[in-house]
């Protein structure tokens, strides 16, 4: 059953669903929704075993000790909650994905740009990602039958997840809630499979010396807050699916607490394996940490497993919901889009040795963008609309929203100027330009007027 909204030149796509199926996701307000707290909470615990997050840590190998690297990873965890909170508000109150969130500050065709910006990174880490596990497989496979083709198996492993993907967010809570128990336990094993193995040089390479307070460890900081600031953008596509009842400190805390362990472990462990032996690839760090077959089989299956649940959650929705707004696609037609590009993103060369300084870069780079959209969105929604959003508006393609709100578009790009000539801490960096300068814009730039208005 569904009930359409009744202003003239309403988009398609303005439709309110009060039920929900398999695979039945809209750009419309949410009405249904599916998750409570621990549901939630599970969600994106599961969804945030990045593997990225190991390449992370061994970016970070000699300039932080082990202390250094650990409150790195905290303070990065905090302020991705904070973040996930401010920019998930309106989709939690509102039940609208990002794409309609954005419209009010980047207009019905200038949220392309921001859309943009959140699905190149979404569907790298996909393809990325996606390599990662399939080499694990292969690894097992190789081990336990002598059958070694990891092109073979990384066709396969991609077209799982699309499948897993076309069933939506009933699909992924079930996923993400019954696989976070396996990861949390996997994760702790590891951690203590590697202190076992390589325990008498953590300290020498790790504990003794010296590191640093500066730049650098703020920079590191952002290094694992951008592995998420990705998701930040476009926070209510997951918010709008969390049933009513939690407030906004409640809401930081369970994103802070559920993205935090994980970080922690993964990004402690890609340090601590490679300051102990140098090697990058996730595949060869567990494959050198672990001496037991059994074990070292439970291992790889865990790194394929956990790469379908980061990437169905968090690289799978957003290019989604992207491709729906601007091509009008329905959800499992998009998935399935999603899915193949994420072949094109040549993700074996970024899993060589000596990639992390690359993803490094790439995180920095893609974190300059995604910073100052987010600053204009927190402004727009907060000192701009005052947490009151018309949803006629936002649905209607002939009101105020028409076309591009060019105040968004300034800003956005003057803060990614800052941020990139202050790369190490870019997301930050990019806050307050772009803040300041889209709220001026709005204020004084008769152009912007009937978005203000």
């Amino acid at each position: 059953m569904t009930t359409s909204t009744s202003q003239p030149g309403a988009a398609p796509d303005a439709v309110a669903t009060t039920t929900k199926a398999p695979g039945d996701e809209s750009l419309a307000p949410q009405k249904t929704r599916i998750m409570g707290r621990l549901s939630y909470l599970l969600a994106w615990f599961g969804g945030c075993v990045s593997i990225g997050t190991f390449a992370m840590g061994s970016s970070i190998v000699g300039t932080l000790n082990l202390l250094q690297a650990s409150l790195a990873i905290a303070i990065g965890c905090f302020v991705i909650g904070v973040a996930l909170a401010i920019n998930g508000a309106a989709g939690y109150k509102y039940g609208i994905p990002f794409m309609v969130q954005a419209r009010s500050a980047f207009g019905f065709t200038g949220t392309r740009f921001p859309g943009l910006v959140r699905a190149v990174p979404a569907i790298v880490w996909y393809g990325f990602q996606s390599w990662i596990g399939a080499g694990a497989l292969n690894a097992v496979s190789a081990t336990l039958f002598g059958f070694d083709n990891l092109v073979f198996y990384f066709i396969a492993f991609q077209f799982l997840q699309i499948g897993l993907s076309v069933f939506g967010f009933q699909g992924i809570k079930w996923l993400e809630n019954i696989g976070s128990g396996f990861i949390l336990v996997s994760l702790v094993y590891m951690f203590v499979s590697v202190i076992n193995k390589y325990g008498d040089v953590l300290g020498e390479q790790l504990i003794d010396i010296e590191g640093t307070w500066g730049l650098p460890f703020w920079g590191a900081t952002m290094l694992f807050l951008g592995i998420y600031s990705t998701m930040i953008l476009n926070a209510s596509d997951y918010s709008r699916e969390l049933k009513h009842g939690t407030g906004p400190g409640l809401l930081t805390t369970i994103y802070a607490m559920s993205i935090l362990p994980c970080t922690l472990f993964m990004g402690l462990i890609g340090l601590m394996v490679s300051g102990a032996t140098g090697v990058a690839d996730p595949i060869d760090v567990f494959a050198n940490a672990v001496d037991n077959t059994p074990l070292l089989v439970t291992t790889l299956l865990f790194i394929a497993f956990a790469q379908v649940t980061t990437n169905v959650l968090n690289n799978v929705v957003p290019p989604t919901y992207v491709l729906m707004d601007v091509f009008k696609l329905k959800f499992r037609s998009a998935t399935v889009i999603v899915g193949l590009l994420a072949f094109a993103t040549f993700p074996w060369e970024l899993v060589k040795d000596d990639s992390a300084a690359g993803l490094q870069l790439f995180v920095q780079t893609y974190s300059a963008f995604l910073g100052p959209i987010f600053a204009i969105m927190a402004v727009d929604y907060y000192l701009i609309r005052r947490r009151t959003l018309d949803l006629d508006k936002l649905y209607d393609v002939t009101g105020p929203y028409r076309g591009v709100n060019y105040a968004a578009i300034v800003a956005a790009l003057s803060g990614a100027v800052v941020a990139l000539n202050v790369s190490a801490v870019s997301w930050y960096a990019s806050l307050l330009p772009a803040g300041i300068l889209y709220y001026l814009l709005m204020q004084y730039w008769p152009a912007c007027r009937r978005f203000r208005d």
